[in-house]
């Protein structure tokens, strides 16, 4: 009979670890289950972090994209512009010249003596080429000058009348003009060879 004790002994023992361990493993499982839920809450408000992260970037560049092209429209405008009235300060200083030629054009019907028009011209001549030259307007006239083709079209080839005149400038058909060392037109020109 003590062995049947103690085998019923046993019995209920191993009823009760395998009850035991059942336990053991349900809670075991719970704590799985309760562990892996905070991780999926986590990756859920790390996903609506990372989302509006992007929003917010994707608001700016719009931002900045909309900045940028309200920018170069704006500088594109003002460019127009310049370019449009960039010559109005020239008019302005040029108009007293063509009012006085206006004068002259009127007086020389008037007038019979040549030498007062002659001089009335020369003076509006000089007048309007001082206004230019404070522009940064520069004449060239390259006479006796070496030949140069940044400056000088050749439009003749002349035999030159001594040896030191050989590739110079003997004489200058027109002139030509500078602005700010920017040359507007070069001077046609006829060189000794």
């Amino acid at each position: 009979m003590s062995e049947n004790f103690q085998s019923e002994n046993d019995q209920e023992k191993e009823v009760l670890n395998g009850a035991e361990q059942e336990k053991n493993d349900t809670a075991q499982e719970e704590k799985e289950e309760n562990s892996q839920e905070p991780q999926e809450e986590t990756v859920e408000a790390k996903l609506a972090k990372s989302e509006a992260e992007a929003a917010d970037l994707k608001d700016r560049l719009l931002r900045q994209m909309a900045e940028f092209d309200n920018y170069r429209k704006r500088t594109m405008k003002e460019k127009a512009e310049i370019i449009l009235n960039g010559s109005a300060g020239v008019v302005t200083d040029i108009l007293p010249v063509i009012d006085d030629l206006e004068r002259a054009i009127a007086n020389s019907a008037k007038s019979e003596d040549y030498n007062a028009l002659k001089e009335g011209v020369e003076l509006i001549y000089n007048k309007l080429m001082h206004i230019l030259e404070q522009k940064g307007l520069q004449k060239i006239s390259p006479k006796n000058e070496p030949f140069d083709t940044d400056f000088h079209e050749a439009i003749a080839m002349i035999p030159a009348p001594s040896e030191d005149l050989k590739g110079k400038v003997l004489d200058c058909a027109i002139d030509g003009y500078k602005l700010n060392d920017k040359v507007l037109r070069h001077a046609k020109v006829a060189v000794g060879e």
